[in-house]
């Protein structure tokens, strides 16, 4: 058997080597077109076989090593089948089914003996490689570190007629602690050769590993260790497992942070009335397409009449008689405020489902109180508007509530409520209403003068 297990092991050792070459070119041209590897797949299943022994207790004459050889015979007597799930690239958890068949060294002056021994496993499992951040230094090779519970069935097998401590075909039930160190060898993206080195410990156990009742007082404390081979296959909707796959997780959250700032900036770099200056600076987002501003994105003013400079002189250029030009300047100018109110430039804005003005459009409310008190025969329709989204009847009340606060604004600063009247237009659907941005502009209050 020691022979077999040799041939065996040169074999796979041989179709590894002639797997890598290939797998390697493969790995580093994808490592190149890909980068790094955000998704790989978290499951494996295992089939391992090899060899377990009991180190203790044992009834005197009764062992399972030779003493004159240092590692005795290599019997395959223990078989495994596990399944795996990583959550992380790091940290995962392992259930297995294993059975182990105790019999005495033929070599050896022992007594005969046989046991049987079913286990089932829970542990969990750590990629040491990745945990110490090695794993490009190791290459195809991975080394697993795992430990937890594992409850076991064992069963004499032997009888013994003349010897009462003998159990046979009676069967013990234990619950123990596992520890194990698994190297991995990567043969393609999701075979791998794996190894394994495990001890056991059982917190009862009354048997022997001969399988004879114990002569101690007290429950015992049983120990085994066992080391096998086997293969490894993972499965998932991508190519290769975590175990392998090209994962730089510092550099991943990296790039996941830079591109949530890149979002934030692009945002925050916005111009939706494309004055030049970004959303996030402009105090007055609904200035008049190519008209001057300053660089809060105000309209400039220098004369503080409530008109645009840039369109107060291109009227007194154009339309000013010029042989009573202060009569017509400001005949044309009062009528220029009026065009611009009515027009709808003079808007106040606000939040989704709110009532009141965001910070930055109260400029529309102070240009009409201005208005209202150098025009004091005039009166304004205040008119309420709302966006597309929610039910129409709860629109209509929203564009109202946003005109009255308005009014009551107005009312509160000194205007006769006389002069105000509030008017509710609802909904606005003359914009996309899968637009964010659109739909900004049409959550407003315009106004309209009406003599």
């Amino acid at each position: 058997m020691k022979h077999r297990l040799l041939v065996l092991s040169l074999a796979l050792l041989s179709v590894t080597a002639g797997y890598s070459q290939n797998e390697d070119a493969k790995d580093s041209k994808e490592a190149k077109d890909t980068g790094l590897a955000k998704d790989y797949n978290k499951w494996t299943i295992e089939f391992t076989a090899g060899q377990s022994k009991g180190t203790r207790p044992f009834k005197d004459g009764y062992y399972s090593s030779n003493p004159d050889q240092m590692f005795g015979s290599i019997r395959v007597n223990s078989f495994s089948l596990g399944v795996r799930y990583m959550f992380s690239a790091r940290f995962g958890l392992k259930a297995d089914i294993s059975s182990d068949y105790l019999t005495n060294n033929k070599t050896t002056t022992s007594n005969d003996f046989k046991l049987q021994q079913y286990r089932f496993g829970i542990q969990g499992v750590v990629n040491a490689s990745r945990l110490f951040n090695i794993q490009q230094e190791l290459g195809r090779l991975s080394i697993l570190i795992h430990a937890g519970l594992q409850a076991a069935r064992a069963t004499p097998k032997l009888k013994e007629p003349s010897d009462p401590t003998n159990y046979y075909n009676k069967s013990e039930l234990n619950l123990g602690v596992m520890f194990g160190i698994s190297p991995e060898f990567r043969i393609s993206k999701k075979f791998s050769i794996i190894g394994d080195f495990s001890t056991l410990n059982n917190f009862r156990q009354h048997f022997t590993w001969d399988g004879h009742i114990s002569d101690q007082k007290n429950n015992l404390s049983g120990q085994m260790v066992m080391a096998s081979l086997g293969i490894t296959y993972s499965f998932g909707k991508d190519d290769i497992h975590g175990d392998w796959a090209i994962i730089d997780e510092g550099k991943l959250k990296q790039v996941e942070e830079l591109d949530k700032r890149i979002g934030e900036l692009e945002t925050m770099m916005n111009d939706s009335d494309k004055d030049g200056v970004p959303d996030y600076l402009d105090v007055e987002n609904n200035s008049i397409s190519g008209v001057a501003v300053d660089t809060k994105g105000r309209m400039v003013d220098v004369n503080k009449n409530g008109v645009p400079d840039e369109l107060e002189k291109y009227m007194t250029d154009n339309y000013v008689d010029k042989s009573n030009i202060k009569e017509t300047i400001e005949s044309t100018n009062a009528d220029m405020v009026k065009r611009l109110i009515n027009e709808g430039y003079v808007t106040t804005y606000f939040d989704t489902n709110k009532t009141t003005p965001t910070n930055v459009s109260t400029e529309g409310i102070d240009f009409m109180l201005t208005f209202l008190r150098n025009n004091p025969s005039a009166s304004i329709d205040i008119i309420g508007h709302a966006d597309e989204i929610g039910k129409s009847a709860y629109n209509d009340k929203l564009s109202v509530g946003r005109a009255n606060t308005v009014r009551n604004t107005l009312i509160k600063a000194g205007v006769n409520p006389d002069r105000l009247h509030v008017v509710s237009e609802g909904e606005d659907n003359s914009v996309a209403i899968d637009s964010g941005d659109a739909r900004r502009l049409v959550r407003r209050v315009t106004f309209k003068v009406r003599n």
